[in-house]
């Protein structure tokens, strides 16, 4: 399979062979939603702790006599019922979140997404993407021309996870001018993930070749877990 190379103008430059299997997998949501959901887990911090009714200070005596008050019976003080009491069943900092993911069905899920924004021509392969300088002035103008590609000419105005660029090779202007946009997402190839494919409504892949042989690595890597 092929696919087009445009240029930062958004100008077809050539084409680009495409292994079947990085983008021509076909759909499989249960994958794609156990790898997007163990990777959320592993992204919490599981800061949120609250104090049962054993944490709390106080409550060493009841607060009134069991009978004769006219008032409910209560044994202490700490009970969740009382303002100030313990919580129940509230979050603790103890709970580990952390889920294991094969390297393999990492990657294949995220083989499995680029594959449908291939076919949803919502992926674009792009030979350089550069600024003159590191300035929002730069990045703006270089959205304007990518969304000159067949099939990206909403780049330009969408105002909500519009755009995630996948670069080969670091570029400090790039990444300072491109970061002034929040709906728009920088980062190298190899750290790519199928959370920010699926985050963003287009992804385009700068250095076709050299990012393409990247993702290939992927699957040559050990399958022990992380």
């Amino acid at each position: 399979m092929e696919a087009k190379i445009y240029n930062q103008k958004g100008k077809e430059t050539g084409s680009i062979a495409l292994p079947e299997g990085v983008f021509g997998l076909k759909r499989n949501d249960k994958l794609v939603h156990q790898v997007a959901v163990s990777m959320q887990s592993n992204m919490r911090a599981g800061t949120a702790h609250t104090k049962g009714r054993g944490d709390v200070s106080g409550g060493g005596r009841k607060p009134w006599r069991q009978k004769g008050t006219g008032r409910a019976r209560h044994g202490s003080i700490r009970s969740p019922i009382w303002k100030g009491g313990g919580v129940t069943h509230g979050p603790t900092s103890d709970k580990d979140y952390s889920k294991k993911i094969n390297k393999k069905m990492r990657a294949k899920a995220l083989f499995t997404v680029l594959s449908q924004k291939l076919k949803e021509e919502e992926l674009f392969f792009v030979d350089a993407i550069s600024l003159s300088e590191p300035k929002a002035k730069s990045a703006k103008s270089a959205i304007a021309d990518l969304a000159k590609i067949p099939g990206a000419e909403k780049l330009a105005t969408r105002k909500r996870n519009a755009l995630f660029v996948a670069i080969s090779k670091k570029d400090e202007n790039a990444e300072r001018g491109f970061q002034n946009f929040s709906n728009i997402d920088l980062s190298d190839v190899r750290n790519m993930n199928v959370l920010d494919v699926l985050k963003y409504k287009y992804v385009i892949i700068s250095n076709p070749e050299e990012s393409v042989k990247a993702l290939l690595g992927r699957m040559k890597q050990p399958t022990t877990n992380d």
